[in-house]
């Protein structure tokens, strides 16, 4: 069978380059490229479409072509999309309908043949199936990984904001792509059953697609690169990436402390992930703070507690925050903050961490799989996560916990959460056992690509067989994006706030 999967946000090429250090790099990359790789593993042929970035400051997205070592039947196929250089995946829009998927056709009609099926990813590559399917009636999954309504929430829009934040996330081209995509899907893919009931159920996607319909959705969890993450593999920089991570608490600790274990935070300096109240409780807790230092991953930036946290904003913003509560509450000493770059040296770290039985926690206000804690599970750690999204079913099942959940926004339940596994060497294990036993039984992407491939070959045998209901029309905007046809306030105000207000 070939599989294209439509990604043209965010990039892919051999070194897994900027991986996390961008907000249009980030774990939907990491997803791709693994279900890919797994079906090439069962003997497909993969191609990975995405966006031809040409600029100086991105090198390693120029070429039109490229592949991953060793791996003769996956393809990265770049198409140009509006100008060279990089563009945030907000802007891509127009440049979508009139030139990236026009130029996919384009290469196939030349190769002689379309895939099999197209597999697309997030608001901007579910509106390429859609436009693919369109023209050429090959049928396409949807996973959306995050879908514009749930941001809009977390953002709290309102009336007043809502032309501000449209100008700023292209809210209204967003949801009128997501509610095509889902609609037109011949299946849409989610991690957990809890995505479906909650996410794709959101008023703004009303009359796009039955979420009561199980003909329309499958349920696939993402995987754990086990090569990378398995507690017994070793990195070839293995020894390098500890010697890093004891330099780095040398550097930031006070020489007592350096044994003790380490409260692990690895996330994008996103508000959304809401490390702030991690280091809340840390603050808020002396127990916790003589039983354990915090330690940060900090994506690129190397001494962010004490060096300027870069250009980006957002990422100034958190670190300012967390530096104001460190000065607070005096906890210089006690934290450490420190880029570690790569899957590998990340798995690393993790494990060399687990040898002085520490945790993991991931404290995001929202998490809609949560794929970072089996990452760490896998390597030997315990977690504390919070509650609120996919691991609710992941970390916990049957009664069974396979990691602590905790309310994000409750500083204390944070703090006690940790407590639990740091208090009791009896418990700090059997919680390190269950967790990785967990996603060795449930969460690999050989299980994962199996899924999609199940749905696939169902899919193409009958292509229209499983959508019911009223097709929705393609919007003017996506058919010639135009200004005079673009998407309207009035519109998206009546998808978000159920009709004018």
């Amino acid at each position: 069978m070939h599989v294209a999967f439509l990604n043209p946000q965010g990039n892919f090429d051999p070194q897994d380059s900027y991986w996390t250090e961008h907000p249009d790099f980030g774990g939907q990359l990491v997803y791709v490229k693994h279900v890919a790789l797994a079906m090439a593993e069962l003997g497909h042929n993969v191609d990975i479409l995405t966006r031809q970035i040409v600029d100086p400051d991105w090198p390693e997205f120029s070429g039109a072509r490229d592949a991953y070592p060793g791996v003769a039947n996956v393809r990265i196929l770049r198409f140009p999309a509006g100008p060279h250089g990089f563009m945030r995946k907000e802007h891509l829009w127009p440049h979508l309908v009139h030139d990236w998927v026009s130029r996919v056709l384009a290469f196939y009609e030349e190769e002689g043949a379309l895939p099999d099926a197209f597999t697309a990813h997030y608001g901007d590559g579910g509106l390429c199936g859609v436009l693919i399917e369109d023209r050429t009636g090959v049928p396409f999954t949807f996973t959306a990984h995050s879908l514009g309504a749930q941001k809009m929430d977390k953002l709290n829009v309102t009336p007043s904001t809502l032309a501000a934040r449209d100008v700023e996330f292209h809210f209204a081209r967003r949801l009128v792509a997501e509610r095509l995509s889902m609609n037109r899907s011949a299946v849409n893919v989610t991690s957990t059953r809890q995505e479906r009931l909650e996410q794709y159920a959101h008023p703004a996607y009303r009359g796009a697609v039955d979420v009561d319909d199980d003909r329309r959705f499958a349920v696939i969890p993402p995987g754990v690169n086990l090569r990378i993450f398995g507690v017994d593999v070793r990195s070839p920089d293995e020894t390098t990436t500890q010697a890093h991570v004891r330099a780095m608490l040398a550097r930031d600790l006070a020489e007592d402390r350096r044994a003790l274990p380490a409260v692990i935070a690895s996330s994008r300096l996103d508000p959304k992930k809401n490390i702030i109240a991690l280091v809340r409780a840390f603050a808020q807790s002396s127990e916790l703070q003589q039983r354990a230092n915090l330690v940060l991953f900090t994506g690129a930036l190397n001494d962010p507690l004490r060096e300027d946290a870069g250009t980006d904003t957002t990422e100034h913003r958190v670190m300012e925050e967390i530096r104001e509560v460190v000065e607070a509450s005096a906890l210089t000493g006690k934290i450490s903050a420190f880029a570690v770059r790569g899957q590998p040296a990340l798995a690393a770290a993790y494990r060399y961490l687990a040898q002085r039985r520490s945790v993991f926690a991931l404290t995001a206000l929202y998490e809609p799989f949560g794929l970072a804690p089996l990452e760490a599970a896998a390597a030997g750690l315990p977690l504390v996560v919070t509650q609120n999204g996919g691991p609710s079913e992941s970390l916990h099942d049957g009664g069974i916990e396979y990691g602590v959940l905790v309310d994000p926004e409750d500083t204390h339940a944070i703090a006690q959460g940790l407590l639990r596994l740091l208090r009791d060497h009896g418990t700090w294990e059997a919680f390190a056992r269950r967790g990785r036993q967990r996603v060795l039984d449930r969460y690999t992407w050989e299980r994962t690509a199996s899924g999609y491939l199940r749905e696939i070959e169902a899919m193409v045998a009958d292509p229209g067989g499983r959508r019911s209901g009223t097709l929705l029309p393609i919007h003017p905007y996506f058919r010639d994006p135009t200004p005079e046809n673009d998407v309207t306030l009035d519109e998206l105000r009546a998808i978000y706030f159920g009709g004018p207000t």
